[in-house]
């Protein structure tokens, strides 16, 4: 992915395209480009923005959630965009969530794919064999409805990522966050449109998740991408970009 990455104020982030600003969040072991696609499709168009969050950057107490949201308002405003879309996966998911209950002025519609606010099954609370390459490799593999889509970049960067003393400790402690801050009780005073594009076959956010993400949000609806595991735009991208562009057209932006 031959992106430039802008360094301004203390942010660094991908700016494509021109247009109505998408401002793509990531997971927790996500990279830049996992959105790759989405920037491809949307770029002619829209003004496609990926902020990097700082999660191995903060300081171990304020390692959270909450911590990544105020981060995110704080990016928009740098930026000076009136309305956004927040598209959000896995934990950038759940930071899209708080954002948008924060700040719903700022917020045109949200997507949410694998996004974690409820539940989920990721790692556990540790990494008891980090040191053995194959066993993250079943682990991101774990991932994915087929394990082919997690290429050996991908293992090598995640086996890189919680071999590192750092970036685990802050991993594990933004993991715990995200458990203990869950939404069930905010979702309901959330008023912006809200798609969810869900893997029928996620592991680690399983359907019965998404659905209850439609259930509570009152604005929501559901689309099920089939042999897709956590994260659709980057395992079924045609079908993800597709439910992407009706809704964003259905909602005039």
């Amino acid at each position: 992915m031959d992106y430039i990455i802008k360094e301004e104020d203390g942010f660094k982030y991908i700016e494509e395209g021109n247009g109505e600003v998408l401002l793509l969040l990531h997971g927790l072991m996500g990279a830049l480009s996992n959105w790759e696609h989405v920037i491809e499709q949307f770029k002619g168009r829209y003004t496609v923005v990926i902020p990097m969050l700082p999660i191995y950057d903060l300081p171990l107490l304020t390692t959270g959630v909450k911590t990544l949201s105020k981060y995110v308002h704080r990016f928009v405003k740098f930026k000076g965009y009136q309305k956004v879309a927040v598209l959000g996966n896995s934990l950038g998911g759940h930071v899209g969530l708080i954002y948008t209950l924060a700040h719903q002025d700022f917020v045109k519609a949200l997507v949410l794919t694998g996004s974690s606010g409820l539940y989920e099954n990721a790692f556990g609370g540790s990494f008891p064999k980090r040191e053995s390459y194959d066993f993250i490799k079943e682990k991101v593999e774990y991932t994915f409805y087929n394990p082919e889509t997690a290429t050996k970049e991908l293992v090598d960067d995640v086996f890189e990522t919680v071999n590192n003393r750092n970036k685990v400790i802050r991993i594990l402690a933004m993991a715990k966050s995200a458990i203990r801050h869950n939404m069930a009780k905010d979702l309901s005073k959330i008023k912006v449109p809200v798609a969810l594009i869900w893997g029928k076959n996620d592991k680690i956010t399983p359907p019965e998740v998404a659905v209850e993400f439609e259930e509570l949000l009152p604005d929501a609806e559901l689309h099920w991408i089939d042999q897709c595991g956590h994260a659709p735009m980057m395992e079924q991208p045609e079908q993800f970009n597709s439910l992407l562009e009706a809704f964003l057209q259905k909602k005039g932006l």
